[in-house]
C-alpha cells in the first residue's frame, strides 16, 4: 500500500478574504434583524440602497483603475462597508444621503489608497463623518423604537419618503423622529439636569434605551461567535470597551448625578458594534498583539471624551479615525521580540 504525504510546511490553510467577511456578514445579521424589529423597515430600505451604491461605486472604481471586478466585487468587503454605514444611518433618511455616504466610503476610503488592504482609515467610519457633518440634521433624526411609538410608519410610507420625500397628510417628520438616547441625555445634563432626571423619560433606561439595549446584546452575541470562530482577536473589543467602561466608572463613582454608568457606555449607541465589527477591521486596525490592546483602549479613551466633554454624541466614528492615524506609530512600538533575540537597551 502506498501512501502520498502533501509537501511541507504543514500550516493550517489561512481562510480567503472571501470567507471571513462572509462570516462577518452572518455575525451582523442578528443585529441588522433586531434593529430591523425595533427601528422599522427604514433599516432594511438603507441597508439595500446602500448595499446597491456600494457594489455599483466598487464596480465604476475597478474599472477605472483596470483592475479584475469579478475578483474584488464578490468578496465581500463592499458589503461590509455598505452594511456597517446603512445601520448608522437614521432609518427616514433620503435615499440620496445613504447613496452619497456610500460612494464616499469607497471612493475616498479604500479607492483613492489603492483598494482593499491599502486604506488607512476605516471606509465606513469615513463616509458617516462626512455624512454627520454635511447633513446633521438628517443624520440625528432617528425614529423611535417600535415600543415607544404610537404608529410606526408602514413600509409604504417609508419608501414614499425615502425616494419621493413624500408623507402622507397630516403626518410631519418631526412628529415620527427623535432622539437617541445618547442625544437626549446629552441634551438634558447641558439644561443642568441630572441623570436621574433624564430617565424619568421612556426614551431612556439605565442600559442605553429601549431597542438600543437589545440592538447592542445582537451585536455582541455576534461579536462573541466572531470571536469563537476565530475571525477577530480579541484585544480590540477589549481594549475598547474594557477602557470604556473603566473611564465610566471612574467618574460614576465620583459624580452619579452628571456622569453614566459604564452599562449605560455599553449598551448606548455604536459601542458594541463598534467594539466587534468597526474597529477591528484587518486593514486598518493595529496588527500587533499588544499594539491590538492599545489600539483598542485609545478608541475607548476618545470615546468617552468625545462623549462626556465634545460635541458628538457617540463618538465612536471620530475615536476610531483618529485612532486610525495613530496605527503606524502603535505597530512600531509594539512589534513582538523576535524569539532568540535580545531587546536593545
Amino acid at each position: 500500500m502506498q501512501f502520498r504525504t502533501a509537501s511541507s510546511p504543514h500550516l493550517p490553510v489561512a481562510p480567503s478574504v472571501h470567507a471571513l467577511m462572509r462570516q462577518v456578514i452572518y455575525a451582523l445579521l442578528p443585529g441588522i434583524a433586531v434593529a430591523a424589529w425595533f427601528f422599522g423597515w427604514g433599516i432594511l430600505v438603507n441597508l439595500l440602497v446602500a448595499c446597491v451604491a456600494g457594489l455599483l461605486t466598487e464596480t465604476a472604481m475597478l474599472k477605472l483603475r483596470g483592475r479584475p471586478v469579478a475578483r474584488f466585487t464578490t468578496d465581500g468587503s463592499v458589503l461590509i462597508t455598505a452594511m456597517l454605514l446603512s445601520l448608522a444611518i437614521p432609518p427616514l433618511a433620503p435615499w440620496w444621503l445613504t447613496a452619497f455616504g456610500t460612494a464616499f466610503a469607497v471612493i475616498f476610503g479604500k479607492h483613492l489608497y489603492g483598494g482593499l488592504g491599502y486604506n488607512p482609515f476605516n471606509p465606513a467610519m469615513l463616509g458617516y463623518v462626512a455624512l454627520l457633518i454635511s447633513f446633521p440634521t438628517e443624520m440625528t433624526s432617528w425614529l423611535p423604537a417600535r415600543t415607544l411609538a404610537e404608529a410606526p410608519p408602514s413600509l409604504l410610507t417609508v419608501l414614499s419618503f425615502t425616494f419621493l420625500g413624500d408623507l402622507p397628510a397630516g403626518v410631519l417628520h418631526d412628529a415620527l423622529t427623535g432622539a437617541t438616547p445618547l442625544d437626549y441625555t446629552r441634551t438634558h445634563l447641558a439644561q443642568g439636569h441630572t441623570l436621574l432626571e433624564s430617565r424619568e423619560s421612556t426614551a431612556v433606561w439605565a442600559l442605553g434605551g429601549p431597542g438600543w439595549t437589545w440592538m447592542s446584546l445582537a451585536f455582541l452575541a455576534g461579536g462573541l461567535w466572531m470571536l469563537w470562530k476565530g475571525t477577530i482577536r480579541w484585544q480590540i473589543p477589549a481594549g475598547l470597551l474594557g477602557m470604556l467602561g473603566l473611564l465610566a466608572l471612574v467618574f460614576w463613582a465620583i459624580d452619579p448625578d452628571r456622569f453614566a454608568s459604564p452599562a449605560f457606555h455599553w449598551f448606548s449607541g455604536a459601542s458594541m458594534i463598534g467594539a466587534f465589527f468597526i474597529a477591528t477591521d484587518p486593514i486598518s486596525a493595529s496588527t500587533t498583539p499588544r499594539g491590538r490592546l492599545v489600539y483598542g483602549a485609545l478608541i475607548g479613551l476618545l470615546t468617552y471624551v468625545i462623549r462626556t466633554w465634545g460635541g458628538y454624541a457617540d463618538a465612536i466614528a471620530f475615536s476610531v479615525l483618529l485612532a486610525n492615524l495613530c496605527v503606524p506609530l502603535i505597530d512600531q512600538y509594539t512589534q513582538p521580540r523576535v524569539y532568540g533575540s535580545r531587546r536593545q537597551p
